[in-house]
């Protein structure tokens, strides 16, 4: 069986991400960036399936500029036997996303799609279930435990009340939780292989998927700043201060 395993390159989760001064994005320049942490669990996920012999085969999908293939170098170190890079320099919203992985799920012919929950830059959630929906596949989102046996597989989900657990026929698409793995650190020989393994360039028109955005963003602005707390000596005092501020009558 074939895994496939959707990955983004977004600016990595330690930098402080800043608008840009004209309020049209996030300012990418000179910014540490690095693979979605999600999709890197997704991925562990697969190699850890392949490594149990439950799979022949890990190939990781990226879409997004040329800059893309250091991220996708990385899957390839952690693991992944080859890699497919879908370029394009223009924005891709969730749904032209869905429909890239659509054509390469169609291609490539898996028995299960990886990805992570959310990407952290825009943090839509939306790519998974939308390509579960193109595919008319049964998808298991959240995941937090995957067991494969045979043809099914069981996925315990996290969800408000808790935890779901449901049984998917395969092929599936599967979404990656925080508590589903600890994802491995690509060793320094595995650094060196990764450089040999294949990575193919494609473009969304070898797809025929049209990516014109399907909305547009006005503008950007960081959260309002957390207002000044205060200490006050006793009850008498914060009551007074909580009508003071118009909370308490």
């Amino acid at each position: 069986m074939k895994l496939l395993v959707a990955v983004k390159r977004v600016i990595d989760y330690n930098v402080q991400a800043l608008v840009k001064a004209d309020q049209s994005g996030i300012e990418l320049a000179n910014v540490k960036m690095s693979m979605n942490p999600f999709d890197e669990i997704a991925l562990e996920e697969a190699i850890r399936l392949r490594e149990k012999g439950a799979a022949t085969e890990v190939v990781v999908v990226s879409v997004g500029e040329a800059k893309a293939q250091d991220t996708l170098r990385t899957a390839l170190a952690m693991g992944a036997d080859r890699a497919i890079l879908i370029r394009t320099e223009e924005e891709v919203q969730p749904l032209a996303v869905a429909k890239l992985l659509k054509a390469v799920f169609d291609e490539e012919r898996p028995g299960i799609v990886f990805l992570g929950k959310q990407a952290i830059d825009d943090d839509s959630n939306q790519v998974g279930q939308m390509l579960a929906a193109l595919c008319g596949r049964p998808q298991g989102t959240f995941a937090s435990k995957v067991e494969l046996a045979g043809e099914t597989i069981t996925v315990t989900r996290e969800v408000d009340g808790g935890t779901e657990t449901v049984a998917l026929m395969l092929p599936a698409i599967i979404t990656a939780d925080l508590r589903l793995n600890e994802p491995r650190y690509a060793s320094l020989p595995n650094i060196m292989k990764a450089k040999s393994k294949p990575l193919v360039q494609k473009t969304p028109a070898d797809y025929g998927v049209d990516i014109s955005p399907r909305f547009i963003t006005l503008k950007v602005v960081a959260p309002p700043r957390r207002a000044v707390g205060y200490k006050v000596p006793d009850v008498d005092a914060l009551v007074g201060k909580l009508k003071e501020m118009g909370v308490a009558a």
